[in-house]
C-alpha cells in the first residue's frame, strides 16, 4: 500500500491507494515527521468475521459502485442513457494530485490538493473519451469523524440567514441541496462536525466550506457498518452533457480549540487568500447606503443634504441604491436597461459624484446584471434571452437573464462598462434578488466570466456580493468581489445573531453591517441608537437609514461609535473573531483578538431578558495566563441607572491575568435587553 502526507498547519491529511482510488486514512490533528505512514493503514483497517464481507475498506476519495460501495457513490454519470459503473485505477500520484484510469470506459479521475493559507483546498476533475452526462461528481470526499455526535450546519431564509442547525450523526444520509442557482439563505456550503464536548473555545472540530456559487448538495452518510463519509459537490443534475467536469473547490478545516480554530481558519483563508483588495492600503471606508432613506425616490438635492449628513457623522463612500437607471419608479420596470433616468438625474450622476467627493467620500452605485423586468427594452428586444418558461412563477416582479450565453455577458459588461468609464465609482453594490427557474451551473460559471472581465478592466473598483442579503455567499463569488451583504435586516437585534453565527464563516473585513433606522423597516421594532451602532461597529461599519431622523443625542452618539471604529479598523480589520462559550443563554458574546494577540475588544450583547437576576461570568479566550492585560469597559457611561452596585470595571481600567479572564472571567453591569457592552483589552 502506497501513502502520502498533506500537511497545513495545524492539521494532516493521510491518503492511501492499494492500486485504486486513494482512500483518507486520517484526517486530523498534525503528525510528527516522523511517523510511520505504513502503520496508519493497519490501525484503520476494519475486518468483518461471520459475515458476508470478508474487509470493509475505507471510504475512498470517490466511492465507486463499481467496487461495490453500497453507500452514496462519488460519481454517477450516464452515456448513452446507461448508468456507468467505473473501476478505477491509480496511474499517477506524487502526494498532491492523483490521477486515476478506467480503460474500459475511457474515463480519468483526478483529485487535486493544495495548502492555502490555514486550509486544505482540494478538487476533482473527471475527463471522458466520449460525452457523459454527469448527475453527481463529488470533491474529495472525507471520512467523517468517528466520535463526532453532531453534524452543524445552516439553515436560513431572507432577513434570517446563517440559523444553526443540529442534526445527529445516524444510520443514513444526512442531505443538504441548495437548488435555488445561487449558494443559498437555506443551505450555505458550509459545515461543521464537531467531536463529542465540542464548544466555541475548546474540542476538537472538522468543518468543511465548498466554495462554489451555483448551487451545491452535501451528502452526510453513516453506513451500516459504522462507517461515515461526507461529500460535497455542485447540486445534482445541474451540468450539462460534456466531456470534462471539475468540482469547486472544498476547503477543509481542523481545530483542537473548538469551533473557533476552524472559523478563524476560514475567515483567514477568505480575507488573505481568495479576496483580491482593489486598494489593499486603504483602510475600510464607513459605508453609507441611501436604500431605506428614499427607496426609487431619487431627488439630487436631498441626495445632496444626506450626504452632507452622512459625512459629517463619519462615512467616507456613499452608495446610490436601486431607482437610478431606465424608469425605475418601483421594482415592476427597468431592471437591464442600464442608462441613467433623464427625468431624476437630468444632468446624469456626476452633479451628484463630484458633490459627494467634494465632503472627501468615494461614491458607490447599486447594479442587478443578472435579471431583467418583463417590462424593459431589453426584454422587448431579446425575449430569448430570459431563462424559463414564458408562463413561469415569478420573483420579486422579476425574471433572469441567461448569463451563460456570451451575447448576453457582453451586453451587460458594455452597459456597466459605459456607466464606469464615464464616471468616478469606487464601489458596485452587486445584487442578485430572485432564485433561477431552473437550477443551471453554467449560470454560475457565467456570472464568474462577466465579473471577471469586469474586475480585470476596472481593478480599482470595489463589488459586494448582495443576493436579497445574504443569499450568495461562499469562497467562488469571493474571488470576485470584496464584500459581503449579510442580511436585509438592519435589525440589530437579528443582526447580533445572525452576524456571530455568520462569523464561523466570515471575517470582520468583509462582512458590511449598517446602522438602520430608528423604527426598523423590515422587523418593525424600535432599538436605541447605543445598540443599533455598536452592532454595526463590530463589522465593516457602515449607515442605512435617513440622517434626517437623528436627534441631536442620536448624532452624537453615532459619531463617537464611528469614530471609536476608525481608530480601531486596522487591527481589527485582520483580528480573529472569536465566539465566546457563555454561561447565560441571553448573551451573545465575541471577542476579536489583533494578530499580534496583543490587544482585543469584546462585543457582549444582551439579546432577550437573563433567566436570573444577577448577570453570569463571561469568559475570555486566546490570552496568555501568565501575562496581564488593561480591561475597559468604554461604554461604562451607558450603565443603566437600575445598575447601581460598585464595580471597578464602572470606575475605570482594571488589571487583570490572562489566567484570571479566561477561567473565572468578566462579571459585567446589568443591562435591559437590546443592549452591548464594549470592553477593550491591551496586553501589559
Amino acid at each position: 500500500m502506497q501513502t502520502w502526507r498533506v500537511d497545513a498547519p495545524g492539521q494532516t491529511l493521510v491518503l492511501a491507494s492499494d492500486g485504486g482510488v486513494p482512500s483518507a486514512l486520517y484526517w486530523g490533528a498534525a503528525l510528527p515527521a516522523e511517523q510511520d505512514l505504513s502503520q496508519i493503514g493497519l490501525i484503520a483497517a476494519r475486518d468483518v468475521t461471520g459475515g458476508m464481507i470478508d474487509r470493509l475498506p475505507d471510504v475512498s476519495l470517490c466511492p465507486e459502485v463499481g467496487q461495490g460501495f453500497q453507500g452514496q457513490a462519488g460519481l454517477v454519470a450516464y452515456r448513452d442513457g446507461q448508468p456507468l459503473y467505473p473501476r478505477f485505477k491509480l496511474i499517477e500520484a506524487d502526494g498532491m494530485r492523483f490521477a486515476c484510469r478506467d480503460e474500459v470506459l475511457g474515463l480519468t479521475i483526478s483529485f487535486e490538493f493544495s495548502i492555502e493559507g490555514d486550509v486544505v483546498a482540494a478538487r476533482t476533475t473527471l475527463e471522458s473519451e466520449a460525452e457523459i452526462s454527469v448527475h453527481h461528481l463529488a470533491a474529495p470526499v472525507m471520512p467523517g469523524p468517528q466520535y463526532g455526535e453532531e453534524i452543524l450546519d445552516f439553515s436560513g431564509r431572507w432577513i434570517g440567514e446563517f440559523q444553526m442547525e443540529r442534526a445527529p450523526w445516524r444510520a443514513g444520509i444526512h442531505m443538504r441541496e441548495a437548488r435555488g442557482g445561487r449558494s443559498g439563505h437555506e443551505h450555505p456550503p458550509i459545515a461543521y462536525f464537531p467531536a463529542r464536548g465540542a464548544q466555541n473555545t475548546a474540542g476538537i472540530v472538522y468543518a468543511m466550506h465548498y466554495g462554489w456559487s451555483g448551487g451545491h448538495v452535501m451528502y452526510v452518510e453513516e453506513l451500516p457498518d459504522g462507517r461515515r463519509q461526507i461529500q460535497f459537490g455542485h447540486a445534482t443534475g445541474t451540468r450539462a452533457s460534456g466531456q470534462v467536469f471539475e468540482t469547486a473547490k472544498l476547503y477543509f478545516s481542523f481545530s483542537e480549540s473548538g469551533l473557533n480554530g476552524c472559523a478563524t481558519a476560514f475567515q483567514r483563508h477568505l480575507r488573505d487568500q481568495v479576496v483580491t483588495w482593489p486598494h489593499p492600503e486603504r483602510p475600510r471606508p464607513v459605508h453609507y447606503n441611501c436604500w431605506e432613506a428614499v427607496y426609487f425616490d431619487h431627488d439630487v438635492e436631498v441626495l445632496k443634504d444626506i450626504a452632507e449628513r452622512a459625512a459629517k457623522l463619519g462615512a467616507e463612500r456613499f452608495v446610490l441604491d436601486d431607482g437610478w437607471f431606465g424608469k425605475r419608479d418601483d421594482d415592476t420596470s427597468s431592471l437591464g436597461d442600464w442608462n441613467i433616468d433623464p427625468r431624476k438625474w437630468p444632468a446624469g450622476l456626476t452633479p451628484i459624484i463630484e458633490h459627494v467627493k467634494t465632503l472627501g467620500m468615494v461614491f458607490g452605485l447599486w447594479f442587478e446584471p443578472e435579471m431583467v423586468n418583463r417590462n424593459s427594452d431589453l426584454a422587448r428586444a431579446h425575449p430569448d434571452w430570459i431563462l424559463g418558461p414564458v408562463d413561469q412563477v415569478e420573483g420579486r416582479q422579476q425574471r433572469v437573464l441567461d448569463v451563460s450565453n456570451s451575447e448576453v455577458r457582453d451586453y451587460l459588461y458594455d452597459k456597466i462598462a459605459a456607466v464606469l468609464s464615464a464616471h468616478d465609482i469606487d464601489y458596485i453594490k452587486w445584487d442578485h434578488n430572485r432564485l433561477l427557474p431552473v437550477a443551471d451551473a453554467a449560470q454560475a460559471e457565467g456570472v464568474y466570466a462577466l465579473m471577471g472581465r469586469l474586475r480585470a478592466d476596472f481593478p480599482g473598483v470595489e463589488i459586494e456580493s448582495c443576493a436579497s442579503g445574504g443569499g450568495r455567499i461562499d469562497a467562488g463569488i469571493l474571488e470576485h468581489t470584496q464584500r459581503v451583504w449579510l442580511s436585509d435586516s438592519n435589525d440589530a437585534l437579528e443582526r447580533l445573531r445572525i452576524q456571530h453565527d455568520a462569523a464561523l464563516m466570515l471575517p470582520m473585513a468583509i462582512t458590511g453591517s449598517h446602522v438602520g433606522p430608528r423604527h426598523c423597516h423590515t422587523s418593525g421594532r424600535v432599538h436605541d441608537i447605543r445598540f443599533r451602532a455598536w452592532v454595526a461597529a463590530q463589522r465593516h461599519m457602515g449607515f442605512e437609514m435617513d440622517p434626517r431622523e437623528l436627534t441631536e443625542d442620536e448624532a452624537a452618539v453615532l459619531s463617537q461609535v464611528t469614530a471609536w471604529w476608525k481608530s480601531n479598523r486596522d487591527w481589527r480589520r485582520t483580528a480573529d473573531i472569536l465566539r465566546l462559550d457563555v454561561a447565560d443563554p441571553s448573551v451573545i458574546a465575541e471577542q476579536q483578538l489583533s494578530q499580534d494577540k496583543q490587544r482585543f475588544v469584546v462585543f457582549t450583547g444582551k439579546a432577550s431578558t437573563g433567566t436570573q437576576i444577577m448577570p453570569r461570568p463571561l469568559r475570555l479566550t486566546g490570552l496568555e495566563p501568565d501575562a496581564t492585560y488593561e480591561i475597559e469597559l468604554i461604554n461604562r457611561d451607558e450603565a443603566h441607572p437600575l445598575s447601581r452596585r460598585e464595580m471597578p470595571l464602572k470606575d475605570g481600567p482594571v488589571n487583570l491575568s490572562g489566567q484570571l479572564l479566561m477561567q473565572h472571567g468578566l462579571i459585567l453591569p446589568w443591562s435591559f435587553p437590546d443592549w452591548m457592552w464594549v470592553i477593550e483589552g491591551k496586553k501589559k
